[in-house]
């Protein structure tokens, strides 16, 4: 397997700093995504409970091949003598305004026989050199209370500074329709915002920025309707899907989203969505649009993806609004998280 970048050794082991090939038909490319896939499918599989589906092909392909909005990607593998991967590690170094300082590490895995052979440290190593080298001060991940992942992280500086937990709803339960204050309409779309609720989305993407961060490094986003398309014209280029549904206050002659509450499918065949952001803006709290418009979704989810039957999502712990709303529609506890975060 031929590698893009250059090669380093740590620990007696050979790190493989890459940039997967883009083009699906490059035989190259392909054999590297299923040696990638290979060490994310079979870590999750040891690591997480049967009933949590793992990620499928098509999404790991579209991690690799297409970029992030957000920021630059660097990669990491540890090779076998037979050219597959013992584990894999990807870090999302933020360029957005506010955010230069820290980074996001999205995964780093190693296949279960593998382990406690130094393959996670030398991934370690060369994760934080590509951090000092870029002038970051902080890194930020995504663990399980007590697994695997933590143990390591513990050992390297991570602490848990936000506290999160994943939660579960079956979609198949009845529930009432969503309703609204008089005043407000649904608005329902998948993948890019329509070009008349753009500006608006922006600015209701822009009320997360009073959502629990803990101890987090990193900022929220600045959005604007560009910002806003291109996250969302990303999961469609990974072969995934995003569907929205908003509140739209038209109260004032000019149409103003009041809320909304976005759901995506990694892959359309998937069984389980999540549950990505929802948001009601700061003016329009208090008049229970937050469960509207998350109760509209799931009739928008059964006519437009009715194979779905679950839908899963985190929510930090001190989030206690919206803890609330998903108690009122069924979501149920599946297991402890969090954000850990390391200093550089």
């Amino acid at each position: 397997m031929r590698a893009s970048g250059s090669a380093r050794t740590f620990l007696c082991m050979p790190i493989i700093v890459e940039t997967l090939r883009t083009s699906p038909a490059d035989a190259d490319a392909r054999t590297e995504v299923d040696a990638w896939h290979a060490v994310v499918t079979a870590a999750h599989t040891h690591d997480l409970p049967a009933d949590i589906p793992p990620p499928g092909r098509a999404e790991t392909a579209g991690k690799l091949q297409v970029p992030s909005s957000r920021g630059r990607v660097a990669r990491f593998a540890v090779t076998a003598p037979d050219g597959s991967y013992e584990g894999v590690a990807s870090l999302l170094l933020h360029t957005d305004p506010g955010n230069e300082h820290t980074a996001f590490l999205d995964v780093l895995a190693v296949r279960p026989g593998a382990r406690r052979r130094g393959v996670g440290g030398a991934l370690w190593e060369a994760v934080r050199a590509e951090l000092a080298a870029d002038g970051r001060t902080s890194v930020a991940t995504e663990l399980e209370v007590g697994g695997e992942g933590e143990k390591f992280a513990a050992g390297r500086g991570f602490e848990n500074v936000l506290p999160i937990t994943w939660y579960v709803q079956d979609t198949s339960l009845p529930r009432p329709d969503g309703e609204l204050p008089d005043g407000y309409t649904f608005a329902a779309w998948e993948g890019v915002v329509p070009d008349h609720l753009a500006d608006a989305s922006a600015l209701a993407h822009n009320a997360m920025e009073d959502a629990p961060s803990g101890d987090m490094d990193e900022a929220p986003p600045v959005w604007d309707a560009e910002k806003v398309r291109a996250a969302a014209q990303v999961i469609h280029d990974r072969g995934g899907l995003i569907l929205t549904v908003a509140a739209v206050d038209g109260r004032s002659g000019a149409e103003t989203i009041a809320a909304y509450t976005e759901l995506v499918l990694r892959d359309p065949s998937d069984t389980r969505a999540l549950q990505y952001d929802t948001v009601v803006v700061p003016a329009h709290r208090g008049r229970g649009l937050g469960r509207a418009v998350k109760l509209r979704m799931l009739r928008e989810l059964a006519r437009r993806q009715p194979h779905v039957r679950w839908i899963g999502t985190t929510v930090a712990d001190e989030n206690g609004p919206m803890l609330t709303v998903n108690e009122a529609l069924g979501y149920v506890r599946e297991r402890a998280s969090g954000i850990f975060q390391a200093k550089i």
